[in-house]
């Protein structure tokens, strides 16, 4: 699956050393800045060529029809789609009366470099225009975790043999013409022009645009300012129209000088505020981002980025790829969400259109371990934005029939989004998800002004979902019947076990968190009755047990049926979904990404290790990793049950997702989730955390490729390094004081950890239980030389 490196190995940069205008989509992917609230695909400067051209706000959306063949009582009726806001990228670049443009003329050489520590993009490039005129051209850009409206590039211009006049323009364009998404007429009208003008000033070096939607009645400004510097002669001015602003800078210069304009630009968006306060939020944001400069910037953005890399970088001895990935990786899941600011982290992050920039399940179960771990505020604001939503989750429950609040498979804005009704009505596992995000948060942080304020509400309404939608039978087994769990192959089922074990927990976690707050709890109508009513359902789950196999069923019946033929399913037939009817999917035993596996994972404290290996064994056989989801679960529980060379590659195609676009759609954005899961394919899977009932515990083992692995987290304000090697492993605090102690479990077993005193305990070996497990046909994980 992994073919050829598409970018030299560095530990620190994404390099990109020569132009492929036919891979240019995926690398404007790879290449895009964002900080949470405005994302920027790494599009080429001057606008063109292009693979896909993007400029994004969270949360700033369009509603469209959704269509279906036929009408069901409580299907959604509009969907929501990410909008293209105004670009702020484009500087277009004339050689006397030549543009700049990589397709014509004599390209010598052409080089981007994403810097992960600087958070910057670099371009370098020198190019011959058609008549002969050599220039050189580097540009920065970036976009601020500091000032989070402020975009900033920096273009700097010199020509190499000869004068040259020079032709600079830098514009905002709003409404600029896409690639076709959609084959559905509706929506792509709808995309076509999302944008109304509703004003426009200009200056002599900037100016601003204001636009709205349509039908979702949001309003949105840009603003953009110029500061030149060139020796001698040069002119800058400024034109307008309603749906475009252009800056143009002129000048004459000789080989040796330079034009150098600094480039800042402002965004703002809000659903409620007048045109007068959106227009003066940009442009406050231009003042302060002058008031910096661009020097200003580069630097608190690099003193940002040094204080996130130094608690919460993972460093690999052994495996380059992986650790440039991890790194990667890192810095993507922090640009999706470090400045949200209680707004959602999509599928995609900020890097593309992708799943329409909705969110699912994926950022509470894959981006937010990451985050709670590293970044603690930015998983409390997401969880925080789905608090915003509950209202319209308890519409949704009541549309369905039941109690509590049934959160959205797919949105933006907190109503369900999702056509397809046996994921966005039967997958319910997303209430869990977050009630798990939450217990998880709260754990970590010990903040329990949160749990008070958002997350005892979060608890309380999901568990009374569960009360609701389950059901005891006679002999008094609790069921949860006609959901569809993880894997989207085997839709609409009963007791899936990863969603009756995450409704076991939100329920004990439900019940445990009303008495902690007791006074909140009676507010929200909670009483005893109802919280020993969670309690006896939460003891009485069923959980499906093949006894036979001497394995537990995905879903009450899943071993018995029928298998499917992989020896017989060609490569070029994956993914299944685009290549087999769902009907044929549903009842047979395919597995599109991990389901059982992933709630050995979360719910671990539920099996034994010898269950823990049977099952994986019986399940890896069986699952195709259709989606980007799994690889990086499979690499956890491949290590757990020790099968650690197994796990390593596992871990390798988590990581390499998007860098060696390995499903072949990077070109629509990054897949956030896989990113967060190298984190977690390396702390969770050959770091061995977990946090089952407030205890932190860890149980490392290192595959023979990786000498060295180490990696941080936040454990309750303290600071732990974990530094693991293939015979020990040192605990250490780097915060607390002397006073600070730590109790965590290595291997099962209790160790004090202080900031005085590091402790290095031995690891012990692993004893697989059992053969190393078969994968189907074709889709077992590639073995990648490390060196």
């Amino acid at each position: 699956m992994i073919r050829e490196r598409a970018y030299p190995v560095d530990p620190w940069h994404i390099r990109e050393t020569r132009l492929d205008l036919d891979l240019l989509a995926q690398s404007e992917s790879v290449f895009a800045l964002a900080n949470g609230h405005i994302g920027i695909r790494g599009n080429l400067d001057e606008g063109e060529p292009h693979g896909l051209p993007g400029t994004y706000l969270n949360s700033f959306y369009e509603l469209r029809p959704l269509p279906y063949a036929e009408a069901g009582y409580g299907f959604p009726e509009s969907g929501q789609t990410m909008v293209n806001v105004t670009n702020a990228k484009l500087m277009r670049l004339l050689v006397d009366d030549e543009p700049f443009d990589v397709r014509y003329g004599e390209l010598r050489s052409h080089e981007r470099v994403l810097d992960l520590r600087a958070g910057t993009l670099e371009r370098t490039v020198e190019w011959v225009s058609p008549s002969g005129q050599a220039i050189r051209v580097r540009s920065v850009r970036m976009v601020s975790f500091t000032q989070r409206s402020v975009v900033a590039f920096l273009y700097e211009v010199e020509p190499l043999d000869g004068p040259s006049r020079l032709i600079l323009q830098s514009e905002l364009v709003a409404n600029e013409q896409l690639p076709p998404m959609s084959k559905d007429p509706r929506v792509a009208a709808v995309l076509d022009h999302p944008l109304q003008a509703e004003e426009m000033l200009e200056q002599r070096t900037g100016g601003l645009l204001v636009h709205r939607t349509k039908a979702s009645d949001l309003r949105m400004a840009a603003a953009m300012e110029h500061l030149v510097e060139t020796p001698g002669k040069h002119a800058v001015t400024t034109e307008g129209h309603p749906d475009w602003l252009r800056t143009t800078v002129a000048c004459k210069l000789e080989p040796g000088q330079k034009l150098r304009v600094v480039k800042l630009a402002a965004y703002g968006w809000s659903s409620h505020r007048s045109l007068p306060a959106v227009r003066d939020q940009v442009g406050a944001a231009l003042a302060s981002a002058r008031l910096d400069g661009w020097e200003g910037l580069v630097e608190a953005q690099r003193e940002y980025l040094d204080a996130f890399w130094d608690h919460s970088d993972v460093k690999v001895e052994g495996d380059p790829e992986v650790q440039q990935a991890v790194r990667f990786g890192l810095f993507h899941t922090l640009q999706a969400g470090a400045r949200a600011e209680q707004r959602p982290i999509g599928s995609k992050g900020l890097s593309g259109p992708g799943y329409d920039g909705h969110t699912f399940w994926d950022a509470e179960t894959f981006v937010l371990p990451a985050l709670t771990y590293t970044q603690p505020s930015a998983a409390a604001d997401v969880l925080r934005w789905r608090h915003s939503t509950l209202d319209l989750a308890r519409e949704r429950a009541q549309t369905l029939g039941l109690q509590g609040a049934a959160f959205p498979w797919r949105t933006i804005r907190g109503q369900e989004c999702s056509a397809y009704w046996p994921a966005g009505t039967a997958g319910f596992h997303i209430g869990a998800d977050i009630a798990d995000a939450v217990r998880r948060y709260v754990q970590a942080t010990g903040d329990y002004d949160f749990e008070r304020e958002i997350g005892l509400e979060l608890l309380v309404e999901t568990a009374r979902l569960w009360r609701s939608l389950g059901h005891h039978d006679r002999h008094g087994r609790f069921h949860i019947d006609g959901v569809t769990g993880p894997d989207e192959y085997t839709a609409v089922v009963d007791d899936n076990i990863y969603t009756n074990l995450l409704a076991q927990q939100n329920m004990l976690t439900a019940a445990d968190a009303a008495k902690r707050h007791p006074d909140l709890a009676r507010k929200l109508g909670v009483d005893e009755e109802e919280t020993a009513s969670w309690r006896d359902a939460a003891a009485s789950v069923h959980i499906p047990f093949d006894k036979e196999l001497g394995v537990h069923q995905q879903s009450e019946g899943f071993t018995r049926l029928q298998e499917w033929d992989f020896e017989n399913t060609p490569p070029e037939a994956y993914p299944l979904l685009l290549n087999y009817p769902y009907f044929d999917l549903y009842r047979k035993q395919v597995v599109k990404q991990a389901d059982l596996v992933m709630a050995m994972y979360i719910r671990g404290d539920a099996f034994t290790p010898e269950e823990k290996a049977r099952n994986f064994a019986y399940y890896d056989a069986r699952t195709v990793r259709d989606s980007s989801l799994s690889a990086c679960v499979q690499a956890v529980m491949a290590a757990e049950v020790g099968h650690l060379e197994l796990a390593h590659d596992y871990l390798g195609e988590a990581a390499l997702m998007d860098l060696h676009d390995l499903h072949q759609n990077s070109r629509d954005g990054l897949h956030i989730a896989s990113l967060a899961g190298t984190w977690i394919s390396l702390v969770a899977g050959l770091g061995g955390m977990r946090d089952f009932n407030g205890q932190l515990s860890f149980a490392p083992r290192l595959p023979s490729r990786i000498n060295n692995l180490e990696f941080s987290l936040l454990w309750r304000g303290l600071r732990l390094r974990v530094n693991v090697t293939a015979e020990d492993v040192t605990y250490s605090l780097r915060n607390g004081g002397g006073s600070a102690r730590l109790v965590l479990q290595h291997h099962g077993k209790d160790v004090e950890v202080t900031q005085v005193k590091p402790v290095t305990v031995p690891i012990p070996p692993a004893h697989p239980v059992g053969p190393a497990p078969t994968q189907p046909a074709g889709r077992a994980p590639v073995r990648r030389m490390t060196s």
